[in-house]
């Protein structure tokens, strides 16, 4: 299904195996993209923040010297994010790696609403003057977050209005990024990666109450009512911006596109949201009635 990517053919007319380095390796997107990587034959060096932080600029150079492609995740959310991407990339850069592959977000721009879709803006502008060949990934909300917008009663609490998500299955992006990986065919392109249909909040919320048994439902907020519902928690500011600005990403309309990006990259339709459902109990086992 893939080509591998590497050099040009040698006199038996196959092409020298690169080395193809993941960061984020024992995460949810990293792990399986190991996994798959290595099933389709791969030479994949796994990069965790054992191996260096991305802080660490000559320690994660080091790290990964001898890779030809990078894989790039993007680094906890934080106040200064920014500092850790652009030490990585650096890094990247350092290594003598020739390609970047980066886990970026639908609509990454200076002013997108979702505060941590303009981290990824910024990045990919950083990737972009390293003059090494890229490819962006710019995936939606991941389908398996929605079912944790409802609390253990029922509710999802947010202000998002009447707008939509094409929310994408994590698996559809692992599909993306090794099809992606494997060929360097992709080199300088930008897929927008998203799921099916756009669906509200209500139809999110009739969906989790089919599959749970328990009613859910879904109450829009102001953003004054945003604010004060999530204080409680006591997070730092820049952490409950991002979490208001997803539901008003939202409302704006910001997250609602319906991408071919992936039926083109991976040759297969996207998870519907029911699907996700059926498949992982897990992830909607809090709304289930005692």
């Amino acid at each position: 299904m893939y080509a591998l990517i590497g050099n040009e053919p040698g006199g038996d007319g196959v092409p020298d195996a690169m080395t193809i380095a993941v960061t984020g390796s024992t995460g949810s997107i990293g792990g399986q993209l190991l996994g798959s990587l290595s099933r389709a034959g791969a030479d994949v060096r796994p990069i965790s923040r054992a191996d260096a932080s991305y802080l660490e600029t000559s320690r994660m150079a080091d790290a990964l010297r001898g890779s030809h492609t990078v894989f790039l995740v993007s680094a906890r959310e934080s106040a200064d994010r920014m500092a850790d991407h652009y030490s990585a990339i650096d890094a990247i850069v350092a290594s003598g790696a020739k390609r970047i592959v980066y886990l970026s977000f639908l609509g990454a721009s200076p002013d997108c609403t979702f505060t941590f879709g303009r981290d990824h803006f910024h990045t990919e502008q950083r990737i972009r003057e390293t003059g090494l060949d890229f490819t962006f990934l710019r995936d939606n909300f991941y389908q398996k977050i929605v079912p944790h917008f409802a609390s253990a009663e029922g509710v999802i609490r947010g202000p998002a209005g009447s707008g939509r998500l094409s929310a994408v299955a994590d698996r559809d992006v692992v599909d993306a990024a090794t099809a992606v990986l494997l060929d360097s065919s992709h080199s300088g392109a930008t897929y927008d990666l998203t799921g099916p249909a756009a669906l509200t909040m209500p139809e999110f919320a009739r969906a989790l109450t089919r599959v749970s048994g328990r009613q859910v439902e879904f109450v829009d907020e102001t953003l004054d009512q945003a604010y004060a519902s999530r204080a409680s928690y006591g997070a730092p500011a820049f952490e409950v911006d991002g979490w208001v600005s997803t539901y008003t990403a939202i409302a704006n309309g910001e997250v609602d596109d319906i991408s071919n990006d992936l039926l083109a990259v991976t040759g297969h339709e996207p998870q519907a949201f029911d699907e996700f459902l059926a498949e992982t109990p897990d992830s909607w086992a809090h709304l289930v009635a005692s």
